[in-house]
């Protein structure tokens, strides 16, 4: 949950943060909005649509204007669809870039909801007042969410907490958005363009899942002790305890640990604290998040992040974790050595094992672009790499191919960019690649054995690769000859300037199938008119000026495609 402080109390009342609100009006809003923004979809791909030009710069201003309509709706649809825009802004591989760099500025600016509100919440699932739970509770929350709020309080045994309380009535709306999100999900899914290569349903299906786990604070409170034991043996990094005693489905309390927030730059440097280290510490704590634990902060940003006084990390919000398995990890680790053997044919397989690439009949273009990165990216020192850099160049590969990126994956490519820029706005210096360096080398060497060993190791994988790849040739022949006879094989000549030609004749078969209709329709016209039909030639003669407008940007369109060849 991003926490927005609120700098007063605003107790605007949204339609959506009712418990009473209309069903019927949700459906019409959400629904109005989803249709227009398919029409505009649809009018993207119209040239005809665009008065100044069909260019690409024209598109792209296109697509940021669409873009920053769609971060509004979401924010004015409130907590479901700003917590989905939220998780599309890790999604570069299906949506174009003008939209993710729109989404990643969602913020959850919703007002607090009256304390009136949270008494009824705490006494449904204590079954208690709230007085007889907290010596002092202020009614004035610290800071607000679109999915809930946190107060400032004070046990009966004295010690200070925060309350975290959830927005009244957040289950039922995240019911009726969810369904409808499915539908739109669906049609997507089924659409002949939009749905090509991508598997809309299951991103749905991780949505629901992150969604609904966030709106569990009984599960949030898991995930903080699970943190906690993670780092127990470490004195720089500390997460709040959890009091269970006072803890529900939708009311958490956790420890008061106050810190200064990380990106507030000024207010580390009057503590006195080192900006550089702080920077090594967080991608530290990441990359040991990742790498040992398998158990990591899916949203590492700022407002996440403070330190205290003596230099240590605190971290908050643990409803959106992250969890690899062992197997992952051995597969990242393939991944890994495919990367930096600079070998596109692992990298494909690394990338189909992890359920990332979609295996389809030809992933030569696929290759391609991973062997051309490989090319680019790697003649460079590891250590002077930028995460952004890569995750960019990524993500350009993937859209449009058949990539489909598990929500994981994504979280940790958003989490590394994001620690990536904490760490430069803490040190200009920073540099993400050259923290992480350690860890690749410790991965190499779990992954080759000891060092002794390094060179057996190498050649005993070198002489399996070999005899498991000559024991499969005549399988592999077999299934290729068999694909030949079904079918599945097929050779495909392309010649740009025949397809060119083919294109421009026929053009202008359609050209004169136009000019020859206008023509008849013109005469057609003229003769009822001479007959004193003029309301019939009136109809007749719109329907030639139309043809006539046809036949101009038909020419007009082959007049350009002549001057661009």
């Amino acid at each position: 949950m991003s926490l927005t402080v609120s700098g007063g109390v605003n107790y605007k009342t949204y339609s959506w943060n009712s418990p009473n609100y209309s069903t019927l009006k949700r459906r019409i809003g959400i629904w109005r909005r989803v249709f227009r923004f398919v029409a505009e979809l649809w009018l993207n791909s119209k040239p005809w649509s665009y008065k100044e030009g069909y260019t690409e710069a024209n598109r792209a201003a296109r697509r940021r204007r669409q873009a920053i309509w769609i971060r509004e709706a979401m924010l004015d649809l409130g907590p479901t669809f700003i917590k989905l825009g939220q998780l599309f802004s890790t999604r570069s591989d299906l949506f174009p870039a003008e939209y993710v760099e729109e989404l990643s500025k969602l913020q959850d600016k919703v007002p607090a909801f009256p304390y009136e509100q949270v008494e009824p919440i705490v006494r449904e699932d204590f079954g208690k007042h709230i007085s007889e739970l907290y010596r002092s509770f202020d009614p004035i929350p610290l800071a607000a969410a679109s999915l809930g709020q946190v107060h400032k309080a004070q046990l009966l045994s004295g010690e200070e907490v925060v309350v975290k309380v959830q927005r009244p009535g957040l289950k039922r709306l995240f019911d009726i958005d969810l369904g409808i999100a499915k539908t739109i999900a669906q049609y997507f899914q089924n659409h002949p363009r939009w749905g090509r290569g991508r598997d809309w349903l299951g991103i749905y299906d991780e949505c629901y899942k992150i969604l609904y786990e966030e709106i569990d604070y009984l599960k949030e409170g898991r995930n903080a002790d699970s943190f906690r034991r993670n780092f127990r043996g470490l004195q720089w990094v500390r997460v709040p305890k959890v009091y269970w005693r006072y803890t529900g489905s939708r009311v958490l309390t956790l420890e008061y640990i106050p810190g200064i927030k990380i990106s507030h730059y000024e207010a580390l440097e009057a503590a006195g604290l080192n900006r550089r280290d702080l920077a090594n510490k967080g991608a530290e704590a990441y990359l040991r998040q990742l790498l040992n634990h398998g158990f990591f902060h899916a949203d590492p940003h700022p407002g996440n992040i403070a330190v205290a006084p003596d230099g240590a990390l605190i971290f908050y919000d643990f409803g959106m974790m992250g969890r690899i398995r062992s197997d992952i990890r051995e597969r990242l680790l393939d991944l890994f050595f495919g990367v930096a053997q600079k070998s596109a044919d692992k990298v494909v397989e690394a990338l189909i094992q992890l359920g990332a690439l979609v295996p389809t009949d030809d992933l030569g273009p696929v290759r391609r672009s991973i062997q051309y990165i490989l090319d680019n990216l790697m003649d460079q020192p590891f250590e002077n790499q930028s995460v952004a850099a890569i995750s960019d160049d990524l993500y350009e590969i993937a859209y449009d191919q058949p990539f489909r990126f598990p929500a994981t994956f994504t979280f940790v490519m958003r989490a590394f960019s994001t620690l990536e820029g904490v760490g430069k706005g803490l040190d200009p210096e920073f540099n993400f690649m050259e923290v992480a360096k350690p860890f690749a080398l410790q991965i190499m060497a779990n992954g080759n054995g000891t060092e002794g060993n390094s060179f057996l190791d190498q050649l005993g994988r070198q002489a399996a690769q070999v005899s498991s790849t000559a024991l499969g040739l005549p399988q592999r022949i077999e299934d290729t000859i068999e694909k030949l006879e079904r079918g599945d094989i097929r050779l495909r000549v392309r010649a740009s300037e025949t397809d060119r030609l083919l294109r421009r004749m026929s053009n202008l078969q359609m050209g004169t199938n136009l000019a020859l209709l206008a023509s008849a329709f013109t005469l057609s016209a003229t003769i009822l008119l001479v007959n004193n039909w003029w309301r019939l030639a009136v109809v007749v003669g719109l329907v030639a000026v139309l043809l006539a407008g046809a036949l101009i940007r038909l020419m007009m369109r082959l007049e350009r495609m002549d001057k661009r060849f």
